[in-house]
């Protein structure tokens, strides 16, 4: 067969298709796996995200995918660029789990300061609500309701009593807002006015569902009015969404609004399923925190993994929110520009790059990667960041002068975190990151 002959305008309008991302993608939309992308925020694997600013420091408290751990993920940084892991010492599955709690594990965190001046923490530990208080979000935290969940499974049994969200008004009166479906259907969402002390009920509960309300409330105070923002759809799925309602009271009722829902997949972007997220200010912006399904999608497998992004929300006089455009860049004045700074290098292992592209929804997998650094010179020490940062590995480092011989600077140990710190000081142009374990993989390797 003769094969076709390609006309020149239609290679010039493929050409042209090709710089506009192809497939469909928007033309000012960057490609997910392109260097420098803000989105994802966080290394690793991470949902239903909780924010909050305190001493010049920010910290993001989130479930730990697939579908928790016996812990939160707590992220902290001083740029909001560059994220520390660590798991607060409450709660866990073990300390707070109840008669009626079952078996599902530790979620859904929601992280308030108090007109008391403490911080208070909302948390699902299976299917019940917690609650936890602390002198900062850095902690200590502890149990603040006698051991002893705030809200019970059997509260409304035919219902899931999780994702709940507390609200801090203008005046200091603070607001609980809670409730799923069972099986993706029939989400309810309650409020409480809480008393002072924030673990007591100023009141009955009230059913305030608005339309299409599945999971993850979360209150925004609009000028004069109350925006009751929530999910709806699946997570597993690309139906997943933000939606909103306008009320007149933090307690409703609730209308939803014209032109919800504000947030929702955009394959053309290549963002699916955005949804259980968080709103708040750096300097004068107001942004969407929330998480959306990992990169390439689906994954393939049983598990869910998320990953956690940000994007500017416009807030409007009249209470309203205006339609989020989700992105891959996730700008944030006042956040850093760029993420940790190291040694420029590029890499000869197929797909290495991947390592060193300053992208979190971009992973290398591999049993050794190789950074060549372009010259011989001092290198002192490496910052890896896995692919789980709650997971244990088994990382070394070598050195080579020429690519061929190389000579072990520090020795494959166990090592566990995010961001692992490896200290290698010696002189190379090459250097290697090897490791005995089948499934290593990591987002970036920085070489100082």
């Amino acid at each position: 067969m003769t094969p076709a002959r390609l006309s020149p305008l239609f290679l010039l309008l493929l050409a042209g298709a090709a710089e506009a991302g192809g497939s469909g993608t928007p033309a000012d939309a960057p490609r997910w796996d392109a260097p420098h992308r803000g989105n994802p925020v966080l290394p690793g694997y991470f949902a239903d995200p909780s924010i909050v600013h305190d001493g010049g420091r920010w910290y993001i408290f989130a479930t730990i995918d697939p579908w928790g751990d016996d812990r939160l993920g707590l992220w902290t940084s001083d740029n909001g660029r560059d994220w520390r892991f660590s798991t607060p010492e409450w709660p866990t599955k073990q300390a707070a789990t109840g008669p009626t709690s079952g078996g599902a594990k530790v979620w859904a965190p929601s992280v308030v300061k108090a007109a008391n001046g403490r911080w208070y923490m909302y948390v699902s530990v299976g299917s019940e609500v917690w609650v936890g208080t602390a002198p900062s979000p850095a902690g200590p935290w502890r149990d603040a309701h006698g051991g002893r969940p705030l809200i019970a499974r059997d509260f409304a049994p035919q219902y899931h009593m999780i994702d709940a969200e507390a609200f801090v008004d203008r005046d200091g009166s603070a607001y609980l807002y809670w409730g799923s479906g069972l099986n993706w259907v029939n989400g309810h969402c309650f409020a409480v006015r809480l008393k002072p002390d924030m673990v007591s009920f100023d009141g009955e509960p009230r059913d305030v569902t608005p339309a299409h309300y599945f999971e993850g409330p979360f209150m925004v105070r609009v000028g004069d009015r109350y925006a009751l923002t929530y999910s709806d759809g699946n997570t597993t799925k690309d139906t997943y969404k933000v939606r909103y309602a306008i009320g007149d009271t933090p307690l409703g009722p609730f209308r939803e609004a014209a032109n919800s829902p504000i947030l929702q997949t955009d394959a053309s972007r290549d963002v699916i399923s955005p949804g259980h997220h968080a709103v708040f200010r750096s300097e004068d912006r107001s942004y969407i925190l929330y998480h959306r399904q990992a990169l390439p999608w689906p994954q393939g497998g049983d598990a869910v993994l998320r990953q956690v992004a940000v994007d500017p929300l416009t807030l409007r006089p009249d209470g309203s929110i205006a339609t989020v455009t989700p992105s891959h860049g996730g700008a944030v004045q006042g956040w850093a520009p760029a993420r940790h700074a190291g040694l420029r290098w590029t890499s000869p292992t197929p797909g290495g790059n991947a390592a060193v592209d300053d992208n979190y929804a971009t992973l290398w997998r591999g049993a050794a990667l190789v950074a060549d650094l372009g010259r011989r010179q001092p290198v002192h020490r490496s910052e890896v960041r896995p692919e789980f940062a709650n997971r244990a590995y088994r990382f070394g480092v070598e050195a080579s002068d020429d690519g061929r011989v190389w000579r072990a600077l520090a020795p494959v140990a166990e090592r566990q975190g995010s961001p692992i710190a490896i200290s290698h000081p010696a002189s190379a142009r090459y250097l290697r990151l090897v490791s005995p374990d089948t499934d290593a993989a990591l987002w970036e390797w920085v070489i100082e």
